[in-house]
């Protein structure tokens, strides 16, 4: 089973705990490709749009590789990266920073998590949500990254057991890994300087979509759902779920945590979403969209009788960009800022 993540990360990983067979769906509820804004879907009255989706390069010619480079693996594996004329990410989120560093014409492939325009042509080394390693072989890369999360394990050995170059990431679950995420991938494909202008132009960005951020007034409660009707799968995010961090940053509390809910990810009942009493349910466009929009999310069982539910205050955002953690990090958390502190509500 599984954004980003994807619905990278730390969601996927919570999900087969929940369950044994795949919740479809494309995108990680963290690391995966989006549209790097969110986009109003009822309730919050705000006229959010979703903003193309592509990726907006650092400024400057591309950076050229200085390479040998040894890096250590998360999984604490030294790997020396040799050259990175051929690169395959296995994530939505590595692959948005890849491109936004500027290599994006060195990737020769794509987990299904990578949405973005840039990256639609190129194929996809993923089978659901699980790593082909025969077709990540069979495109000759010189280096491949992944994120700790990525698997299956028996596809990540064999790709290390044919010499290729393979370096493990963390995956990235809160606000503050961005700037982390972003050095390490840098690091590994031998353009730290790239790496460093990219780190200041993203934490400006955060830091601008933070100062326009309500500091006074109360903080709304924002219900984090991961939906996959298709799937029957509708669970509500508690700690460590990956939400956390952008909702408080948003100047919003996670009604999940707040209720008490332990774990990353918890089956909704009634009595969980009365427990955690969400002003506003943070969702992500494409689970919206599988349970038939607004109307349909207010048929599962107790969400119609929450404050959100009462009044419609939905906050949706695409499935890749949401957990990311990366470039667009600041337009996701704009966005849903406005999103959560809209008054009023409208009928969509």
């Amino acid at each position: 089973m599984q954004h980003r993540s994807r619905l990278l990360g730390t969601l996927l990983a919570s999900l087969a705990v929940v369950f044994a067979t795949s919740a479809c769906g494309s995108g990680s509820a963290g690391s995966g490709g989006g549209d790097g804004s969110a986009s109003a879907t009822g309730g919050a009255g705000t006229t959010a749009e979703a903003a193309a989706d592509r990726i907006e390069l650092l400024d400057g010619p591309p950076p050229e590789p200085t390479l040998p480079v040894e890096v250590e693996s998360a999984d604490g594996t030294p790997v020396t990266v040799e050259t990175a004329e051929r690169i395959v990410p296995l994530s939505g989120s590595i692959a948005e920073v890849v491109y936004t560093l500027g290599l994006g014409d060195r990737v020769v492939a794509r987990d299904v998590t990578a949405t973005f325009e840039e990256a639609a042509e190129l194929p996809v080394v993923t089978r659901g949500h699980e790593v082909s390693a025969e077709s990540v072989l069979s495109l000759r890369p010189d280096v491949v990254l992944v994120e700790d999360t990525t698997g299956p394990a028996e596809a990540i050995d064999q790709i290390r057991s044919a010499g290729i170059p393979l370096v493990v990431f963390d995956t990235p679950r809160e606000l503050e890994a961005v700037t982390g995420r972003i050095e390490a991938v840098a690091a590994a494909l031998g353009v730290d300087e790239a790496g460093q202008r990219l780190v200041e132009r993203t934490e400006g960005r955060i830091a601008a979509a933070q100062e326009a951020i309500p500091a006074e007034g109360d903080r709304p409660r924002v219900a984090f759902l991961y939906l996959r009707g298709t799937a029957s799968v509708y669970l509500l995010g508690g700690a460590g779920s990956g939400a956390t961090s952008l909702i408080e940053a948003a100047g919003a509390i996670d009604a999940g945590v707040e209720s008490g809910l332990e774990k990353d990810f918890t089956p909704i009942t009634s009595e969980a979403l009365a427990a955690a009493a969400p002003d506003v349910i943070l969702v992500m466009s494409k689970g919206l969209t599988s349970v038939g929009g607004v109307d349909g999310l207010l048929e599962i069982p107790g969400i119609a009788e929450t404050p959100a539910g009462m009044d419609r205050r939905v906050a949706a955002v695409d499935d890749g960009v949401l957990l990311n953690y990366g470039p667009r990090t600041d337009e996701v958390l704009a966005s849903l800022a406005e999103q959560i502190h809209a008054e009023g509500t409208s009928e969509q």
